[in-house]
């Protein structure tokens, strides 16, 4: 049997169509196929490659951490040269006020230990979160996203969770005395890239503040330069009590982590003891390629280019077929008039003969093709990639 049929036997699946691309190399930003054709990636593994795919100093890095060592001991007990050096360098790089990192194996167990936390420091149990979010699929994760097609398979979740409208004003009272958390992507991803009006980000933070409730802004898509700024917030003027990293955070490996200040963490390690814990978070070397992949983030000047390059997508990304191009940094929802028309192009640009483009649909924008790629994209390929895009648009029949 081959790779793909083996793929669908014994791979557990997550949906009954995947793409089933067999990629047998990953360099920069391309994908290379078993068959030897190239992929432009305009995804970067959902905003996981911001520095592309095995910079050179992300493979230095995770080979002299093999060297050292490996898992050596549970998260938290062990004082491990990557994490500590991983830690002190994001919090060298945000507010004074988020100082203590607690590192998880990915994104959505952030969120579940930054629920934790809230309930742990507030003693409350209400939970508000945002329609057309997404958060992880884990339970707690799961109970907070905003959409009723993903919950309702799985239900009991959790309970006392209020579901309210992005960037409206009308459900604000509901921030009150029995609140533990609001939880926000500071950018909605999986909606189709939806920036929030910077005044009413600051009025929740103002409200959050009055109340005793933590703000709690997921930037796992958002965060380490995708937005033109290091740290999406940035962008608003504000704060969160608790930050929420992934995807990007280990510069190719398994990595995520919730941020906050030590006197709202440390409350995690008594009453109980181990109030949350973790065998492999932090895995020394996710931290090692993490802390190298920020580290050429920042040396290389990578953010700088965002703003520019995500001016040559909106300059280029132009056809009748293109009803919408909603951007924030190079992050992107192209919007066609529906599902079927937006798959149609999707798969014919991976089918491109020369050389393919690889892109994908959002969870809750299905009509619109996500673009995400990694930030050291240049523009030449940033043009070629609109060529063929356009190509496609011009190419294939859409009645």
């Amino acid at each position: 049997m081959n790779q793909r049929s083996l793929f669908l036997q014994h791979v557990a699946q997550t949906s009954l169509a995947p793409m089933a691309l067999e990629i047998t190399k990953a360099e920069g930003c391309y994908l290379y196929g078993n068959d030897g054709k190239r992929y432009i990636d305009l995804i970067g593994g959902i905003s996981v490659a911001n520095t592309g795919h095995r910079h050179p100093k992300v493979l230095k890095a995770i080979q002299e951490q093999l060297d050292a060592y490996m898992h050596i001991m549970i998260y938290g007990e062990f004082v491990e040269t990557p994490q500590v050096q991983y830690a002190k360098y994001l919090t060298d790089h945000l507010p004074s006020s988020l100082n203590s990192v607690y590192f998880t194996n990915s994104g959505a167990e952030a969120v579940e230990g930054a629920m934790k936390l809230a309930k742990r420091v507030t003693n409350r149990t209400k939970i508000i979160a945002a329609k057309n979010s997404y958060h992880g699929s884990t339970q707690g994760a799961l109970s907070i996203i905003g959409d009723e097609y993903w919950r309702n398979a799985y239900r009991p979740l959790l309970p006392d969770v209020l579901h309210v409208d992005y960037n409206s004003y009308d459900w604000l009272n509901e921030i009150d005395s029995q609140t533990a958390c609001v939880i926000l992507e500071t950018v909605q991803a999986e909606a189709g890239i939806i920036a929030p009006k910077k005044e009413w980000l600051q009025t929740i933070r103002k409200k959050c503040t009055e109340k005793g409730v933590l703000l709690i802004l997921d930037e796992i898509q958002a965060g380490f330069g995708r937005t033109g700024t290091l740290w999406a917030f940035e962008n608003f003027e504000i704060i969160p009590d608790v930050l929420l990293l992934g995807k990007a955070l280990g510069g190719g490996m398994p990595l995520g982590a919730f941020i906050a200040n030590r006197e709202l963490m440390i409350q995690l390690a008594d009453n109980p003891i181990l109030g949350h814990i973790t065998t492999f978070g932090g895995h020394p070397v996710c931290c090692a390629a993490g802390l190298a992949a920020m580290k050429t983030l920042l040396e290389e000047n990578l953010i700088e280019t965002v703003r520019i390059k995500e001016k040559i997508f909106l300059e280029k990304l132009k056809h009748p077929l293109i009803m919408e191009v909603r951007s924030y940094g190079l992050w992107m929802a192209v919007k066609f008039e529906n599902f079927e028309t937006n798959k149609k192009i999707i798969d014919a640009m991976i089918a491109h003969q020369q050389t393919g483009v690889l892109t994908d649909w959002f969870l809750f924008a299905a009509d619109c093709m996500r673009i995400c790629p990694p930030l050291i994209i240049s523009e030449a390929q940033i043009n070629q990639a609109c060529v063929i895009i356009l190509n496609v648009l011009n190419e294939q029949p859409f009645d």
